[in-house]
């Protein structure tokens, strides 16, 4: 995994913790399935081997990532970004103008994004289309769904 990978301090905690699940309860929940197959007998025909121990590999390869993850972290808190525009780590809160709705977003990484609350990816088509925006700006964003228009209500960190 090349460059850096940008969390908050939370998201840091939440993939130590996936780490170490996957290091202890879920290796040992495999190792225990490869070997009710192997009891069963001959394992060159056995799909519940075959099953397990592609799991097996499946695991292995997410704990590498995670740990290519975490060895590449910078603390979003601890990085010099702009209040007043919308950045990774910024909470904005929107207008939906042709819903007439107020929705509230936080941009984050894309590997912290299904841990944080109301957490949208700087990535995502609406995450780009409000990075360096600022408070009061009206932006119209193409999505696969069309088009959305917002208005920017306020950003904080």
């Amino acid at each position: 995994m090349a460059g850096q990978v940008y969390l908050t301090r939370a998201g840091y905690q939440k993939l130590v913790e996936q780490l170490e699940f996957l290091k202890t309860t879920e290796r040992q929940r495999i190792a225990k399935a490869i070997g009710e197959a192997r009891a069963q007998g001959d394992i060159s025909e056995n799909a519940e081997y075959d099953a397990a121990k592609e799991a097996q590999a499946h695991n292995e390869a997410k704990i590498a990532e995670v740990e290519a993850k975490l060895a590449n972290v910078a603390f979003i808190e601890d990085m010099n970004i702009p209040s007043d525009k919308i950045f990774i780590g910024a909470t904005v809160q929107l207008e939906d103008l042709d819903a007439k709705e107020k929705v509230t977003y936080r941009l984050v990484s894309a590997e912290e994004v299904e841990f944080a609350e109301n957490g949208l990816s700087v990535f995502s088509p609406i995450g780009k289309g409000l990075l360096t925006k600022k408070a009061g700006d009206e932006v119209s964003i193409s999505v696969p769904a069309g088009t959305k228009r917002y208005k920017i209500l306020s950003i904080t960190r």
